[in-house]
């Protein structure tokens, strides 16, 4: 139908402009998705990165496998409306889902052998809206780009010491995050872990200023140094058995600090830390009030994406959460497709 006023082929243009928009959208997602570039880094082959030579873990998560879940709520003081104008930053409490978990691939690792614990977190607004993080507890990440994590994840899985030692070479930025993993403490708890955001995001107030930040947890308990002879001595779940211990007898607190970026700080590279002396604002308390089942409990059917965020909250030019998101999204279909190797309850959600 001809609208009055209107030549026939704007409507033809109107088509061709869409075409072309629609074009554009699909040659986007797939070269995002490597289809036009073989050498191109995708979620399959970060993958298959890590997955170990003994074989995926059916059922699981593709990374962070071992873990176990937990409720609680998030304490807002009303300082982070200052910053963003997200819902859960307005004073009040807001329910909690979150999971401790050890950085491998094996669920069935023992706590001692692995350096990285992490914290996958999600704060829920009264309207649903929800706010979703993925968080370790090194204070930079190992390397500056996806492609170089998958490169030190090939490394690593060789035996030739020469593939590992050729790696560092090419990627100078991994002598920060060695030595954190060579001289910094152990614990013998994941209540006594602080977990950061290390990725940059970016947070919008209600009057549209825009601050590049990071954040992190900071426990309310003290951590305990141990030695790794003391460690060995524990059994292979003692951290499971630890936290479902602390929280029986009181609930477990984190304090969620925010740290805002000054002009020309690296929002790009995880792998570079801010400065000591940038601005931070405590924006509330994580409290941890009860350790759920991880077969079938509520974190089961959850995928802790670092992109699902509020309003107020949106990603950088950091381009790990993004990476991670595909990633993360992938290891979700899998391990939803593979519940007779890992019995489920109730129906699968992304």
């Amino acid at each position: 139908m001809k609208l009055p006023g209107r030549p026939e082929r704007s409507s033809l243009g109107a088509l061709i402009l869409i075409a072309a928009v629609l074009g554009c959208s699909a040659a986007a997602f797939a070269f995002t998705a490597g289809w036009l570039s073989p050498g191109r880094l995708t979620p399959d082959r970060m993958i298959a990165a890590l997955t170990p030579p003994s074989g995926p873990p059916l059922g699981h998560r593709r990374n962070h496998a071992k873990g176990i879940c937990f409720t609680g709520t998030f304490e807002a003081n009303g300082n982070g409306v200052e910053l963003s104008r997200a819902k859960v930053f307005v004073q009040g409490s807001y329910p909690v889902l979150g999971r401790f978990n050890l950085g491998t691939a094996d669920p069935n690792a023992v706590d001692a052998t692995v350096r990285v614990r992490g914290l996958g977190l999600q704060i829920s607004a009264a309207d649903g809206e929800a706010w979703r993080m993925a968080m370790i507890n090194p204070p930079v990440f190992a390397v500056s780009t996806p492609d170089a994590f998958h490169d030190l994840l090939i490394a690593a899985g060789k035996k030739d010491p020469e593939a590992m030692a050729a790696f560092i070479r090419a990627n100078p930025e991994f002598a920060a995050f060695a030595a954190w993993a060579k001289s910094a403490p152990w614990t013998a708890s994941y209540a006594e872990e602080p977990y950061n955001s290390l990725n940059s995001f970016v947070f919008t107030n209600a009057k549209g200023d825009e601050h590049a930040v990071r954040w992190s947890l900071v426990p309310a308990a003290t951590p305990v140094p141990i030695t790794q002879a003391e460690l060995d001595k524990r059994g292979p779940d003692f951290l499971e058995q630890d936290i479902t211990d602390r929280v029986k007898s009181a609930p477990q607190r984190w304090t969620l600090v925010t740290t805002v970026a000054d002009p020309g700080d690296p929002t790009a590279d995880p792998s570079r830390a801010w400065p000591d002396s940038r601005r931070k604002v405590q924006v509330g308390t994580l409290v941890v009030q009860r350790i759920e089942p991880e077969r079938d409990g509520p974190c089961r059917d959850i995928n802790f994406d670092p992109t699902v965020l509020p309003q107020g909250v949106s990603v950088s030019d950091d381009p790990f959460p993004a990476a991670r998101s595909s990633v993360y999204r992938k290891s979700y279909d899998l391990r939803a497709s593979e519940a007779a190797d890992y019995p489920r309850s109730g129906t699968a959600k992304p």
